[in-house]
């Protein structure tokens, strides 16, 4: 079934590159208009030139999300312009160091947490009145494998993600009785800088591309989608779903 998200209007983080990037030319490409936010206005415009030349619509947002005042600020714009929003996607995080935990600087750690935690309940806070007023809500978290696997040297970032994970599932239920579907996608190991950074001897040739991830990722955005509370992982060329135990 071909996606149609014509007229609906889509918040993504992260927009400026990698799977953010991708993901909100795949909504443009649906129909969505996108409002694009990221730190890097030479990537947006780049997007802007792209999601356009489809003939699709965007609204840049240059915005760092450790501006909280700034992610409230967005919501009350989106409030009085569209009235309503119909996707969040929440994909901007940062990596932090891979390092021991003893061994972590406390600007390091808390940067994660910033960017990762805090910026994500804000902008969940700032857009769930707005999701609520969308007749088919649609939120999605990006994740990691790192939140469930706790692998040696990860533990900010692991962190961070289990902290997203966690907030996702209690608003999954707090709105299950609402058209609004909130879940999480782990997308997996992807050929982006982050991972670049993560893992420097590792042959990006041999991950899939951000295009790819994100096209697996763009149904979770489906009107028609059911599920909520979920964590979407790419397994086997597509997204598998489970629930964690309660």
């Amino acid at each position: 079934m071909t996606l149609d998200l014509t007229g609906r209007v889509a918040v993504v983080t992260g927009a400026s590159r990698g799977i953010g990037y991708f993901i909100a030319k795949e909504l443009a490409a649906a129909g969505a208009h996108v409002i694009a936010v990221a730190r890097t206005v030479g990537g947006l415009e780049e997007l802007d030139d792209q999601i356009k030349a489809a003939g699709g619509q965007a609204t840049l947002v240059p915005l760092d999300l450790a501006d909280m005042a700034g992610i409230d600020r967005l919501g009350g714009a989106i409030h009085e312009r569209w009235g309503k929003l119909d996707i969040l996607v929440a994909n901007a995080g940062v990596l932090g160091v891979i390092s021991p935990i003893g061994h972590v600087e406390a600007k390091t750690f808390e940067k994660v947490m910033t960017i990762n935690v805090t910026s994500t309940w804000r902008l969940i806070r700032s857009v769930d009145p707005l999701l609520r007023l969308s007749d088919a809500g649609r939120a999605i978290l990006l994740s990691s494998n790192a939140a469930h696997s706790a692998r040696a040297f990860w533990a900010p970032y692991a962190a961070s993600k289990a902290a997203v994970e966690t907030m996702m599932r209690s608003w999954a239920q707090e709105t299950q009785s609402l058209p609004l579907r909130v879940n999480a996608a782990d997308p997996g190991a992807t050929r982006t800088a982050m991972r670049a950074q993560a893992v420097p001897g590792e042959d990006p040739a041999t991950l899939p591309h951000p295009s790819e991830i994100a096209r697996r990722i763009v149904p979770l955005a489906s009107p028609h989608l059911k599920e909520t509370g979920l964590i979407f992982q790419a397994k086997h060329n597509r997204f598998v779903a489970y629930r964690q135990p309660e």
